[in-house]
């Protein structure tokens, strides 16, 4: 029993510490699936198959019930010769059940359920769009809890550094090597570096608290966010979802013009009336009757004084506005690629610079690390070039994650 208690600590164990980091393509699948605007897909496709089998109930036979009573002030009167004919009542009463069934209407029906499913597509595709846009949002707080991530890192190196310098001067002021007041100065530092821990934790812990409320994930302090790897040279075209709501737009116009092509079409019905009244059909009896008509009837508008024609002019126009935007949406994007580009750049030239700084503060801190060991020269010469030191690897974290950052956004500005 106590090895089954063991083992099942061990895995649970093992699974906390797997739920315990992320990484940022998951940021992007969790807000995908889980924003609230990616409710509306399901939305769209449920209200989707409701305007689908309404307009599919133009197929089917449709079924209307009249019934009235009425009085009228007159009636055809009939001549002395034909006496022997009843008069007309003055009141009449009717009630007739009517059915019409659509025979042909030269596929304006099915034009119409293409148009609601190129319609479809575009929503939903509206709405990925708008998933899409918060990837840079994602990408700002994911590299925003990564720089105070290294920064406490960091952090933690100096504070390791300084404890072990502390137990050095404070070894010296016992044999009266170095000044007795010098271990204070390490001890101040020290508490200064809690004051900066707290500063980041709580920092980081806002950024990750509001990147858990986006992607509905639940995150704590605890975390650790893996870094990405990034390359933002894969491909050279444009893969953003924007590219194909245009094209969807297109699409969406050009089952309009469909369906407006078939709207003058000739419409050819089926009707059938059956009913009961008094007078029947027979408007010389007075007696209550049954009665019926079936037939055929067309419907065509001929001539329309060309607004239809007009009509799909006008979806034409729309779509080159579509053309103008893709090639404006084209254009800017190239310009946003090619300054994200210059930003990289730079910030590798100050990486570059950053290592260099780094290296000579090194030797600058071994050599006043010599220098109080031996009382040369004081614990604040010390701590300044300490801090100069971290300040600078401070620099080359927060540029390294930049870096990372400017890759992320252009890749999603890129599309891939």
């Amino acid at each position: 029993m106590k090895y089954i208690t063991l083992i099942l600590i061990l895995l649970t164990s093992l699974t906390s510490k797997a739920q315990q980091s992320i990484t940022l393509e998951e940021c992007y699948d969790l807000v995908t699936k889980n924003y609230p605007l990616a409710k509306q897909v399901k939305l769209l496709d449920e209200q989707n198959k409701l305007d689908l089998d309404v307009i599919s109930t133009s197929k089917l036979p449709q079924l209307s019930l009249d019934a009235q009573a009425s009085y009228q002030s007159d009636v055809i009167q009939f001549p002395l010769a034909m006496s022997g004919i009843e008069p007309l009542n003055k009141d009449q009463y009717r009630a007739t059940v009517s059915v019409n069934q659509l025979i042909y209407n030269g596929g304006a029906t099915d034009a119409s359920l293409q148009l609601k499913t190129a319609q479809l597509k575009t929503k939903q595709k509206q709405v990925e769009v708008s998933l899409y846009q918060l990837k840079q949002q994602i990408n700002q707080l994911y590299f925003s809890v990564l720089l105070a991530q290294e920064s406490q890192l960091l952090l933690n190196a100096k504070q390791a550094q300084l404890e072990a310098k502390l137990k050095e001067v404070q070894s010296g002021i016992k044999y009266g090597v170095i000044l007795p007041s010098s271990d204070k100065i390490l001890q101040a530092e020290l508490l200064k570096i809690n004051q900066k821990f707290n500063a980041l934790e709580s920092n980081k812990t806002s950024l990750v608290q509001t990147l858990s409320s986006l992607i509905s994930q639940p995150l704590n302090a605890s975390t650790t966010f893996q870094k990405p790897r990034l390359d933002t040279q894969l491909q050279t075209e444009l893969t953003r979802p924007e590219l194909e709501l245009f094209q969807l737009k297109k699409e969406e116009i050009e089952n309009s013009e469909t369906l407006l092509s078939k709207q003058n079409a000739p419409r050819l019905l089926g009707f059938a009336t059956g009913g009961y009244g008094n007078p029947g059909l027979n408007m010389l009896d007075n007696s209550f009757q049954t009665f019926y008509t079936v037939g055929v009837k067309v419907n065509w508008t001929v001539f329309d004084w060309k607004a239809n024609k007009k009509q799909r002019q006008s979806l034409a126009i729309n779509k080159d506005f579509i053309d103008n935007e893709t090639e404006i949406f084209k254009l800017n994007t190239n310009i946003a690629l090619n300054q994200q580009q210059k930003e990289i750049d730079k910030i590798e030239t100050f990486i570059t610079s950053d290592l260099e700084i780094i290296n000579l503060r090194k030797d600058v801190l071994k050599s006043a690390d010599s220098q109080l060991k031996n009382g040369v020269i004081t614990s604040s010469a010390y701590i300044t070039e300490l801090t100069n030191l971290y300040e600078d690897e401070n620099t080359m974290v927060m540029h390294n994650i930049q870096l990372q950052l400017a890759k992320a956004n252009y890749n999603v500005i890129k599309g891939q």
